[in-house]
Formats: C-alpha cells, structure tokens, sequence
C-alpha cells in the first residue's frame, strides 16, 4: 500500500521502517534554505504553487522533512515558550511529527513583498488562506489541522499546515469535510471493478488498496488469473458486508476447447488427458442438459478444504486425495457458438459452481474431454459488466463509488440522538418498524451506525460501524 495516507498523530507514532523507501527531494524555503519534501509532494507542491501564482498568490515553504532529532529541538524550544499545556496542541513531541513523513509542509505567504512570520500577519491575510485551501485536494493536499476538528486531530487550527495524500483520497476528504482520522475510519466504498486477464483478485485488492490508501480491502468472489470481469470489491467499513455479496447468482460466458483434460481443468494446466473428438452428440443438446440442479465435483486445484488443508496444496504436493463433491444449480445454460472442437457458453449458476468442473463435465457428457479456455464473469447478482470500472478508470478517478445501503436492499432508518446511542452501544431496540429480515439505521448526518437484525419481537444488531 501506498504511505501517502499514512497517519501520524499521538497515538500513532511513525515506525522507523517508514523512512527506508523514502525518497527525499531538495527545495528552497521561503528564507533561501535548503529543506526537503517527498519526491511526489514535492511533485505537486510544485504544480500547486504555479497554480496559485497564475491567481496572483505567492507561497514559499516555511517548513517540510524534519528529522526526530530536529524535532526534538523544536518541541523542547516551543515547549520552554508555551508551557507543557499549551505545546501539546501546538507542536507534535519527536516521532509523532508529520513533518517526519515528508508529506507535510508549512507554508508561507508573500504579500507586498514580505512574508508572514507571525500568527498576526496569518490572522490578518486569513481570507487568502482560505481560499489557497479551498483548491488543495485538485493536487492531493489537505488542510490537516482544519478549523472545528481540534479534539479529532489533536492540534490547532493551522492555516499553513498542508499534507499529501493522493489525489483521489484529498478529493473524497475534501467533499465530506473529514480530517485525515475520518478518513481512515469512515470511508466506506463498494467498487464494481472489471478484472482484466492475467492478474488475481488479491492483485485488484492490493491496486485498490494503493488507490485509496486504506488498508482494508476485500473483494466477493475470487476470479482466477485466467478469468476477467465482474469483480465486487468492497473498501473501509464495507467490508463488513461482503458476505452479504458473495451469496449472488453469478454469470459467465466461457470457452470451451474439446479433446483434451488438463490438472487445473482450464487451458493453464498441464494435459493429463487426451482423446480424438468425434462428436457423435448434438452439442446445443448436451448443453442445454445441464439447465439443471447436480453434484459437482471440485477441482482439484481450488481452496477447498479437506482434513483443514487447501486442495491446491495437496495437488501441488502431488497428494492424491478424494475430491468432494458440492450442489450447485445451472439456472440458465446456452451455447453462444460452435466450430469444430470449440465452442463458447454463457451459464447463469448459483454460488459454488466452478465453470472449470462445468466444463468438464460437459465433456464428458460428449464422450470426450474438455477443458476451459476462456471465462468472463458477465453479471454477479444485478451487477453487469457495463456497470464495472476498469482499474486504470479507478486509478486516473474516473470510478463511481457505491455505499452500502445503495448495494444492500435493506431499509434505511433514520433515528434520533437518544436511538443513536443505543445502536452505537449495540443494545437490542424493540421491533417498532415492521422490519421482517434486516435494517440500516443512520443519523442525521446519513452516516451508518449498523445494521440490525429481526430476533423474535425485537432487532439485535448484526453489523456495527
């Protein structure tokens, strides 16, 4: 994950492994000193400065990187000059410093030809801070110690203190008025992401990941590295709530090529079986067989567990070992196309199934063998493709971001203070609502509090947030 949303404060102090892939880049403060910021900060500090000059604002640094050492000097100076009560909400002691990151900076304005040193002069140019703020997050930047979140962030209002995170991440905090603790703890995202071929689900989880800076990512439902397509990722507080998506119908379109078996039942794995085609049934007709509920045998190259072990790890250890067999149910089934010894299908079928297994099945229901070649998930549950954004769409912004009540087809409540803090203490409320399976209670800020449950006459909470 990328550091840039990495948060420092008191209670998270920066691990000394941070500074180990930092790459700092030398620039001039306002006084002609050298100082330092992180090559990308310093990247978009530069395209920001530029950019406030064409309005005719001037900024110049006045403070960036600092080292635990320096800041050591700084707290104990300011430390002597406040007093130990007033320090703690003006200077962060060593090691808990932003300026350690490389992503913070301290600015100063010129005005007239003299720069503010003083808070005086701040207060007294405040309308043009303001508005250099009100642009930060079109260059990844935001106000860390905003006006109004003191007892969030710990510190004063700073007009002058600017930190990078991302552009991406600055814009969603920008928009929901949040400090960057909010983020960390509030943002909540459902992502319907189009997984290209070539890469794992974890892979799409860990570019996501990177996207947004937070560090709890999950997806619903693993499509393999051969596989493309619908794949539901869920970011921060939504992934409480995967398994809520997982338990969809899924659509595929595969391909499908005739003769041949292989270990991993698709086009990947190593050939273990062979036989002429020579098609003696009607393809469409054997297809259209399997419009049906059966047991289907796993691969055995899956993460299925047998006696506490993965069934890959068994088949990577060369372990024979009996393959369980599960229910599944092919609701829809059609074949799209057909040219000798391949062909494409397109099966609507419940959780569980493998399209790999399917296939082969397939096969042998032809009087030969099969093996997958191709497989695109086209729809999870109401999700299509065409709903999907791309990775590189989620990486340049271009994505829509989805909330939890507008994935889940629960009611959504709004409840008072005194019900506010009932919820968020967890306790059970009497079943007022004629809720039958499961509700959302939000404030009146629309922000969630949790998900209940129906039990007996009352709801118990299921999910707290």
């Amino acid at each position: 994950m990328k550091k840039y949303v990495t948060l420092v404060n008191k209670q998270n102090k920066l691990k000394q492994s941070y500074s180990r892939n930092l790459k700092l880049v030398p620039v001039k403060d306002y006084d002609g000193k050298d100082d330092f910021l992180e090559e990308e900060t310093y990247k978009a500090y530069k395209q920001l400065k530029e950019f406030l000059y064409k309005k005719g604002i001037i900024i110049d640094l006045d403070g960036a990187y600092r080292s635990v050492e320096y800041q050591k000097e700084v707290y104990e100076r300011f430390q002597e000059k406040l007093g130990q009560e007033d320090v703690s909400y003006r200077v962060a002691p060593p090691g808990t410093s932003e300026h350690h990151t490389g992503l913070a900076f301290d600015i100063t304005l010129k005005i007239d030809g003299k720069y503010d040193e003083e808070e005086e002069e701040v207060a007294t140019h405040l309308p043009i801070y303001q508005e250099i703020a009100s642009h930060l997050s079109k260059f990844g930047f935001i106000l860390r110690y905003p006006k109004g979140k003191e007892e969030i962030t710990g510190y004063q209002y700073e007009p002058w203190h600017f930190r990078y995170v991302g552009e991406i991440p600055a814009k969603i905090i920008a928009q929901n008025n949040w400090t960057l603790e909010e983020y960390i703890t509030k943002f909540s995202a459902v992502l319907y992401v189009n997984k290209p071929r070539g890469i794992t689900s974890f892979d799409v989880v860990n570019e996501i990941s990177d996207v947004f800076g937070i560090k709890k990512v999950g997806h619903t439902g693993t499509l393999d590295p051969l596989a493309e397509g619908v794949l539901i990722v869920t970011v921060g507080q939504a992934t409480k709530i995967a398994e809520l998506l997982t338990a969809e119908d899924k659509e595929y379109v595969a391909g499908v090529l005739l003769g041949i078996e292989t270990d991993t039942l698709d086009i990947t794995g190593t050939v273990v079986k062979n036989k002429p085609v020579n098609l003696s049934k009607d393809i469409e007709k054997v297809v259209n067989s399997f419009q049906k509920t059966y047991l289907q045998e796993v691969p055995k190259y899956s993460a299925i567990k047998v006696k506490g072990k993965k069934l890959y790890e068994y088949a990577r250890s060369g372990i024979e070992v009996e393959l369980p067999k599960k229910e599944v149910t092919i609701k829809k089934i059609k074949l799209l196309s057909s040219d000798n010894d391949t062909f494409m299908i397109k099966a609507l079928v419940t959780k569980g199934c493998y399209i790999r297994s399917l296939v082969r099945d397939i096969g042998l229901a032809l009087d030969t063998y099969a093996t997958m070649t191709t497989l695109q998930r086209t729809k999870q549950g109401k999700i299509g493709i065409k709903q999907t954004n791309t990775l590189e769409e989620i990486k340049e912004g271009n994505l829509t971001i989805h909330t939890m009540d507008e994935v889940l087809d629960f009611p959504v409540i709004i409840v008072d203070n005194k019900l506010e803090r009932k919820i968020k203490t967890g306790q059970k409320i009497p079943n007022n609502y004629k809720i039958k399976d499961k509700v959302i209670f939000k404030n009146t800020n629309n922000e969630i509090l949790g998900i209940y449950k129906v039990e007996r006459d009352k709801l118990r909470v299921w999910k707290n947030f």
